[in-house]
């Protein structure tokens, strides 16, 4: 069981900040995958950042991938990575193996509306 509080307010010892990421249940992780919209989505929905889903168009801003686009195939919450479609490395014995991004490094130009719940959040202020 992990000792997670929910009384905490924060701090600006790194210490803590690690032990309240490490420690923290799925539903609180959830919030750590958020990532910027695009200026066109801004405009459109008066929202800076959104949270990620799987089969939304990403583009990568930072890192070795940069300029990247692609679809986000899978988010590993327990992580807080994302794979996104196309970026991969080949291994010594030629497998492909996908990447793990941070949310941070990404920004979300197509958003996935499959989701009527996900429509209702982006359209409330």
């Amino acid at each position: 069981m992990s000792n997670f509080s929910n009384a905490w307010k924060g701090s600006s010892k790194p210490r803590k900040q690690r032990k309240y990421k490490i420690a923290a249940p799925l539903h609180i992780r959830q919030k750590f995958i958020h990532a910027h919209l695009s200026k066109d989505l801004r405009k459109k929905y008066g929202k800076r950042s959104v949270g990620m889903r799987k089969g939304d168009k990403v583009m990568v801003i930072a890192g070795k991938f940069t300029k990247h686009e692609g679809k986000i195939e899978e988010i590993n919450l327990k992580e807080a990575n994302v794979f996104v479609n196309g970026i991969e490395t080949t291994k010594r014995d030629g497998t492909k193996k996908m990447l793990a991004m941070h949310p941070s490094n990404v920004m979300i130009i197509e958003l996935n509306l499959d989701d009527k719940l996900r429509q209702k959040i982006l359209e409330r202020k």
